[in-house]
């Protein structure tokens, strides 16, 4: 017998410049190999900001993928790059709700899926999802990856309001709430402490093995070894959670020292979506010609840079300690080293000590990045840095992340037909 899944998601291909779209794409695109059919429920790409072409093809032929109404209010509202906030709530793809629940009615009929997943952080997913799930009683499975409210997150007040709301109400009707760390499943059974402790369950992000093997084939071999070392910043860089300005002033000091110079080190940041944040500041400390800002480039050109940087820079302030960038799951598959700019005591940097890797400073210290810089770099001239053992990668590889997911399907679909089996007959 056919299993389905619905799967809520706004992050999907074509759109661009997000490492959301891997978490969906490949759940989508394993989920057959263990019973699972998925239909994709996601929003127009009219929404997007950015599209690319370059990963729809990995979107199996089997899967089932409908694209309902949705608008970016800031896009198709905005007057003078303002709009009405109060259209933007929760967020700025709330009309994404008006297509999807129509939408997710017609597919449930005509799919009959056994489980509801919506997949956060674009909040509307979960009002998708909770309202999906009350209409029609199907197990719902609410994949919140990061958290999704703190004490000063959202900024905004009433955002934070809203969201807080959707977050209990989501807590309260799912039949189960995943996360992707450990910290993070700890922080939400303290704040739902009546909440069973079985109804939170852990799927880490990972990385994609037949990704990486196109993206090596893509690679040139380099015979000549390059005088200038090649760091690597891939994606997003938050001004608060990933703020770099202490990274800044400590390659200040060091190109000041004349320990690295624009003829032997160079930084490159891809895909910033901040350079307007980013560019004064470079300028500010001088660094203009070791470190450059760089546009987004297709996913397996991004991967292909990153199998040929010398070495790769993960950015995660304290405020993030129960959060792990899903990038670095691809930065250990690399197998460059990294220089994790973390807080020791968080979840990014527990999950590289137990991947044999400790070229580990804090984001908002100077002074330690000036050390721990010095040692790194010294090490990959050396040839000694840290990288993870194949077996510790392979553990992190998107197919294993979606048997996880199979696994959770299977026993909330098997709850569901015991239930069913022994509900009364009238």
């Amino acid at each position: 017998m056919v299993k389905r899944v619905l799967m809520i998601a706004f992050h999907y291909p074509p759109m661009q410049g997000s490492s959301g779209i891997q978490r969906t794409l490949k759940f989508s695109q394993y989920l057959p190999e263990f019973g699972w059919e998925p239909i994709v429920l996601t929003v127009h790409s009219r929404a997007y900001s950015s599209v690319s072409k370059d990963q729809l093809g990995e979107i199996p032929p089997h899967v089932e993928v409908y694209r309902a109404f949705g608008l970016d209010i800031s896009q198709y509202l905005s007057m003078w790059g303002r709009y009405p906030s109060l259209l933007a709530l929760p967020d700025r793809w709330i009309s994404w709700w008006l297509g999807a629940v129509p939408s997710g009615l017609y597919l449930i009929k005509k799919y009959k899926p056994d489980i509801i997943w919506s997949t956060y952080p674009i909040a509307t997913a979960h009002l998708i999802g909770l309202r999906l799930s009350r209409l029609t009683r199907i197990p719902w499975v609410a994949d919140f990856r990061d958290p999704m409210t703190d004490v000063d997150y959202p900024s905004d007040l009433r955002t934070r309001r809203i969201y807080q709301w959707i977050e209990r109400k989501t807590i309260t009707h799912c039949t189960r709430a995943v996360f992707t760390t450990p910290g993070t499943i700890r922080d939400y059974e303290k704040k739902y402490a009546g909440t069973p402790r079985s109804r939170f369950r852990l799927i880490e992000n990972g990385y994609d093995e037949a990704n990486f093997v196109a993206a090596e084939a893509g690679l040139r071999e380099n015979t000549v070894r390059q005088e200038v070392l090649i760091m690597l910043h891939s994606g997003i860089i938050y001004p608060s959670e990933r703020d770099p300005v202490p990274f800044f002033e400590a390659l200040s000091v060091l190109l000041e020292q004349g320990l690295i110079s624009p003829g032997n080190f160079k930084v490159i940041l891809r895909a910033t979506a901040h350079d307007d944040y980013l560019r004064p500041l470079i300028w500010g400390y001088k660094l203009n010609e070791i470190v450059f800002l760089a546009p987004g480039i297709p996913y397996r050109e991004a991967l292909s840079e990153m199998l040929a940087a010398d070495g790769l820079v993960i950015l995660q302030a304290s405020n993030c300690n129960h959060q792990i960038p899903a990038k670095l799951y691809e930065y250990l598959r690399a197998g460059r080293p990294i220089l994790a700019l973390v807080d020791p005591a968080g979840d990014t940097a527990a999950a590289l000590i137990n991947a044999g890797i400790d070229t580990i400073a804090p984001l908002d210290s100077k002074d330690a990045i000036i050390r721990e810089l010095i040692r790194f770099l010294g090490m990959i001239r050396e040839g000694s840095a840290p990288v993870a053992s194949t077996q510790t990668v392979m553990e992190n590889s998107r197919l294993s992340r979606t048997k996880d997911l199979s696994g959770l399907l299977d026993e909330l679909s098997e709850s569901r037909e015991i239930e069913a089996d022994h509900s009364p007959v009238s």
